[in-house]
């Protein structure tokens, strides 16, 4: 990446990883509810523009879309779970049309096997952790998300896997809403799963973009 490339475009992600960090720090403490909003929001929000400003065409489009509504979700969840579900399921059909658009022209069974994997197993475990049929309806479009990312074009050690750690966040949210108790892990572990791999997909895909225009 050219150095006026960095200069314009990394502190998107510096503010968006700090945004992140400090809300993680601060989600429980009482510094008032609407500051706490926009804060979680900031963190997925700013690398929606870092993609914005960094890609171009119906594909990059897309995956701002996919990233804004994740924001979105982000903030309604807060105060509406059932509503930050409908807005997370919208941000995952988007990306799964993204990853459609993008599949690989060729992947070896072991590929195909886990992306099995992850389009069946993200609903069942949803639904064996939290025991509610429409959590594990969601985790359809979460583990088609998933599963679509892994045999897309885009990098697996970064899409793929960020996709992965987004399951694993979504896993440890649902173990709340049942018999099974996870404490402490989930407090610990749902927002940098789930922030970790949304950077990990955002800067994987632009990067694969960007590598296109390139060529």
């Amino acid at each position: 990446m050219p150095k006026r490339a960095l200069v314009e475009h990394r502190p998107w992600i510096l503010a968006s990883l700090a945004a992140a960090t400090v809300y993680y720090l601060v989600w429980d403490d009482p510094i008032g509810e609407l500051y706490l909003t926009f804060l979680k929001g900031a963190g997925v929000g700013l690398l929606a523009v870092y993609a914005m400003r960094r890609t171009s065409g119906f594909d990059g489009a897309i995956l701002v879309i996919a990233l804004a509504l994740a924001a979105a979700a982000d903030m309604v969840l807060i105060h509406d779970f059932r509503l930050g579900g409908a807005l997370f399921l919208a941000s995952h059909i988007a990306a799964i049309v993204l990853y459609l658009r993008n599949l690989r022209p060729t992947t070896t069974f072991s590929q195909k096997l886990l992306a099995a994997g992850l389009l069946v197993g993200a609903p069942a475990i949803a639904y064996l952790l939290s025991l509610r049929a429409d959590i594990a309806l969601y985790a359809v479009g979460l583990g088609a998300m998933a599963a679509t990312a892994w045999m897309s074009r885009f990098s697996r050690y970064r899409v793929g896997l960020g996709a992965v750690l987004f399951v694993i966040s979504d896993w440890l949210i649902f173990s709340r809403e049942g018999p099974i108790d996870l404490a402490p892990l989930p407090n610990l572990l749902i927002w940098p799963l789930y922030y970790i791999g949304q950077l990990l997909i955002a800067t994987g895909i632009v990067q694969t973009l960007r590598a296109d225009h390139e060529i």
